[in-house]
């Protein structure tokens, strides 16, 4: 089993990745791959983008994001590694952000270029790049699930939040079980501050719950869609296997959803 590099101390101190060449490496791959690019900022100098890409028999339509912390590298690594492979089932339609913070990347720092972390800003709104990744989010149809992809530099292990207030099928312990065959689960009992149970957390859908929303929160209370999962890695890892790891969820969401569609 790999073990972590115990460099993270107060902090995120492990390998970066050079934000512009995998923003080209994104674009290049989706247009050889025939998905459907749209700009929706560029007031950074960097341009923010999603992908889209509808399946002709769709059983499942599926949101998903990362890179919205800037010392969070596994998963953009992840998304393109998939994007350039065209991993992904032919019936599923799928829409795609594969970085929604690249100041933050630039800096190696969570929050954004003027220190707003952009994962709690899914409420009010204050950053152009939340404002503009709403204006995309609005603007897609309805999917049945929601997949953001994180990482999490104090966890011991991978664990991932659902929010699920309409008590659907969940792919949870899919996911869990899947992961823990490669990569250790955070066992846990308070993360961030919240009860977890074997690398599970299932915090309260409730707007007045959180005065700071994050992306998945804004996602599920305006009915974009009913299910979400945030999924979390080990920062303190190899990032190489943090974006193993990270597929690996991904692939076993889609998969397990499929399975029951």
């Amino acid at each position: 089993m790999i073990k972590p590099l115990e460099k993270n101390d107060g902090g995120y101190f492990g390998e970066t990745i050079e934000i512009n060449d995998i923003l080209h490496r994104a674009l290049t791959a989706a247009k050889q791959h025939g998905w459907i690019t749209d700009t929706f900022s560029e007031s950074s100098g960097i341009p923010l983008f999603g992908f889209r890409r509808i399946a002709q028999n769709e059983r499942l339509s599926a949101y998903i994001s990362s890179g919205i912390h800037g010392d969070e590298p596994g998963g953009p690594l992840a998304l393109i590694e998939m994007i350039e492979a065209d991993i992904w089932p032919n019936d599923v339609s799928l829409f795609i952000c594969p970085c929604l913070n690249p100041t933050g990347f630039q800096k190696n720092t969570r929050e954004n270029s003027i220190g707003i972390d952009l994962n709690r800003d899914y409420r009010h709104f204050s950053s152009f790049e939340a404002k503009a990744h709403r204006g995309w989010i609005d603007s897609l149809p309805s999917f049945d699930i929601s997949i953001c992809v994180h990482e999490d530099w104090e966890a011991t292990g991978f664990y991932l939040y659902e929010l699920n207030p309409d008590e659907m099928y969940s792919a949870s312990q899919s996911i869990l079980n899947a992961v823990s065959t490669i990569c250790p689960i955070d066992q846990s009992e308070l993360i961030d501050g919240r009860p977890a149970k074997s690398g599970l957390l299932k915090p309260l859908a409730s707007p007045d719950a959180r005065p700071l929303w994050p992306e998945a929160f804004y996602i599920v209370q305006n009915n974009k869609t009913r299910l979400s999962y945030t999924l979390e890695a080990p920062s303190d890892f190899p990032l190489y296997f943090r974006a193993i790891t990270l597929r690996r969820a991904i692939e076993t969401t889609l998969n397990t959803h499929l399975s029951k569609s």
